[in-house]
């Protein structure tokens, strides 16, 4: 039996001699010098090409169908059993389905574990720490200190414990912040978009290098966003709660930031203080190495908490440095996210787009402190 490559070559063969022996017929229907006899051997000869070529055909498109019936049910979602390519192959159907206009199936939903109309609400933020096959090019380092949570209509306390009466705070800062904000935090609905360029050429690829381009572009988005509003110093309007800059955290001065951090550490309860760590620029980090060092090598060698006192996470967007308990600092997901198709008309190139909604809350400001420099005049 031929092979669907063979009889595709059969077929162009074939073809090649139908359109010449066709252009030839033409040409001597209208030559007055042809006889009858020509003709009819012309006419005789396509009939017989044409034949061969049906035959052919139709030899090649029930392999055709056969081959494709068997690719489709391999790469079926019900019929692969490893969960990490399951994984893969429904979000690159929802993917597929949404760049080409066309609904996603249950069968995807439900491998995403999801079975709401939007299709896939899961697919960007579980994504972060689970799934995501390539790092992506921008990351929130807030996300490895902070919590993340994707729940819809989120209310939580913000102490994860009580007694029976409020006198077991014996941090008075808490004390008055949660008399004067109320004990519970509501996350709100604070929607974004995030774009990724697709090219035909990425689209028609792999399911792995379809997933993780398109994972890779939306996470650098979420994490853009997230840092974005996390250490904002000028927020946009409706966003002023979700920046350290402009909750109203305590700002420790002195004359150094060295001397701020280390201020700021102290100035901290205890039950703050045990966890905290210190987010800032390392360029920050680097001037405080530079003067402490005063030509002394050695102290480069050091790690950042020997030198702070407490571990140090770098940002460049913590203009100014925070130190605190950062889990208090929380990051929530609404579960509904839309998906959808844009044309960028600049580039030509098709974007995956999700619209996705989300909130920033600083649960406690008194676990936080803000160190800062003494401006001079």
């Amino acid at each position: 039996m031929k092979t669907l490559y063979e009889l595709k070559q059969n077929l162009a063969t074939i073809g090649q001699q139908l359109q010449k022996v066709e252009s030839e017929l033409a040409q001597k229907a209208v030559d007055p010098n042809a006889t009858m006899e020509e003709i009819q051997a012309l006419q005789q000869s396509k009939a017989d090409l044409k034949m061969r070529f049906d035959v052919i055909k139709e030899q090649h498109d029930a392999l055709e169908a056969e081959q494709k019936a068997k690719f489709e049910a391999k790469n079926d979602l019900k019929t692969i059993s490893d969960p990490k390519q399951k994984i893969i192959k429904a979000k690159a159907e929802l993917i597929r389905a949404v760049m080409n206009g066309k609904p996603v199936s249950t069968e995807v939903r439900q491998a995403l574990g999801d079975n709401s109309t939007t299709g896939g609400d899961k697919f960007l933020p579980k994504t972060v720490s689970t799934s995501i096959l390539v790092e992506p090019m921008v990351k929130n380092p807030l996300r490895e200190i902070s919590t993340v949570t994707q729940i819809t209509n989120l209310e939580i306390p913000k102490l994860s414990f009580s007694l029976d009466d409020d006198d077991f705070i014996q941090d008075t800062e808490t004390a008055k912040e949660l008399a004067a904000t109320g004990d519970v935090v509501t996350f709100g609905r604070n929607k974004f978009k995030v774009f990724a360029g697709i090219s035909e050429t990425v689209l028609n690829g792999s399911d792995a290098n379809l997933v993780s381009y398109v994972e890779n572009a939306l996470q650098s988005g979420v994490a853009a966003k997230e840092k974005k509003v996390a250490f904002a110093t000028t927020p946009k309007t409706g966003e002023e709660h979700m920046s350290f800059y402009s909750v109203g955290i305590t700002e420790i001065t002195k004359d150094t930031l060295y001397n701020a951090i280390k201020a700021a550490i102290a100035d901290l309860h205890e039950d703050y203080r045990q966890n905290a760590k210190i987010v800032m620029r390392y360029q920050d980090y680097s001037d405080i190495l530079e003067t402490l060092a005063n030509g002394n090598a050695t102290l480069f060698t050091a790690q950042p908490e020997q030198i702070l006192g407490k571990p140090v996470i770098f940002c460049d967007s913590a203009v100014y440095p925070i130190i605190g308990d950062f889990a208090y600092s929380h990051f929530n997901y609404d579960l509904a996210a839309l998906y959808e198709n844009q044309k960028d008309i600049k580039t030509g190139i098709e974007q995956f787009v999700v619209t996705a909604w989300f909130d920033h809350q600083i649960k406690l400001k008194s676990a936080f402190r803000i160190a800062r420099v003494t401006t001079t005049p």
